[in-house]
């Protein structure tokens, strides 16, 4: 498939929560502002690519609490279209001023779950989320301040119609095996396969997965975010992998979206451009099953193996 072509994204079922999903979420972190993230962002940067993500099909949406404005400017500007997308956002962390910048402290303490969940509805100008998430908690946090019962608490309440986790090694090989939560959200790439394994076991016990990607455009390489990444990049050979013309941004989504755990892969941006380039890369489908075999491969060999 083209970029010219066509921008009608796949769409996926959500696990056991029955949502229906595109293939390509929204990460809405790029909107956060300067005071937690590295940059600016204006009233009309935030409304011109919330814009976008609508009108070209994407119908998933995540934030957090401590996406410093964010969640404000998905009230603002998306607030009247509600229906239009499934919105998950995270709880556990919050905004502190610390003078020229913003902290993002954690607590997992009932008060603070269910103050943060409030205060995101405020901010999200909504009477419930599809989805909350618990932003990056330890399993000693969660079993010390009763989590479980407060994730029973929230879906009860309505104001959350589903609860899940946003988390990483070594927490995350349990969270996979618990059925407490409806969804599981886990970083992956192609040179960073940690987590790989874990994606299908969350699937195979009903988790909707939502994946977010390992930074993958820097300086360092084209597509890539780091020099060690550069570094894996190289030792594995993957440019001789490259269908003509494909960059390697591209070959790492599609790396990403071939692995069949995966239900909606979040990718975040500014620019309405670079949104259509992400669009164009899920669009272009996952891998020939030859190339994703060897591309394996020859990653296990470079050091990027599945754990």
């Amino acid at each position: 498939m083209t970029d010219a072509e066509t921008t009608t994204l796949e769409h996926r079922t959500l696990g056991r929560t029955g949502l229906d999903v595109t293939r390509l979420g929204y990460g809405a972190m790029e909107i956060r502002g300067a005071r937690t993230g590295r940059r600016e962002v204006s009233e009309q940067q935030a409304e011109t690519i919330l814009e976008a993500v609508l009108a070209q099909g994407i119908n998933f949406i995540d934030t957090a609490a401590c996406y410093g404005d964010s969640e404000a400017h998905i009230g603002r500007v998306l607030a009247d279209r509600r229906s239009e997308f499934v919105l998950a956002t995270k709880a556990g962390c919050w905004v502190v001023d610390a003078g020229d910048h913003d902290d993002t402290p954690h607590s997992f303490e009932r008060e603070h779950l269910l103050e943060n969940l409030e205060e995101s509805l405020r901010r999200l100008r909504t009477d419930h989320v599809d989805i909350l998430q618990l932003h990056n908690p330890t399993v000693a946090a969660i079993e010390e301040h009763g989590v479980m019962e407060t994730v029973r608490e929230i879906k009860e309440s309505g104001k959350a119609s589903f609860v899940g986790i946003s988390s990483r090694l070594p927490d995350l090989a349990d969270y996979a095996m618990w059925e407490i939560f409806d969804i599981i959200q886990i970083p992956y790439s192609a040179l960073d396969r940690k987590h790989e394994r874990l994606i299908g076991v969350a699937h195979d016990r009903g988790a909707g997965v939502i994946v977010r990607p390992e930074a993958q455009r820097g300086s360092a390489g084209e597509g890539l975010g780091s020099d060690a990444r550069l570094d894996v990049w190289s030792r594995a050979r993957l440019d001789e992998l490259l269908e003509p013309g494909e960059s390697r941004a591209r070959f790492l989504t599609r790396f990403a979206i071939s692995h069949p755990g995966l239900d909606t892969y979040i990718m975040g941006t500014l620019q309405p451009a670079h949104l259509a380039e992400n669009i164009a890369d899920v669009n272009a489908g996952a891998l020939a099953a030859d190339v994703y075999a060897e591309a394996k491969r020859r990653l296990d060999e470079a050091g990027s193996r599945a754990e």
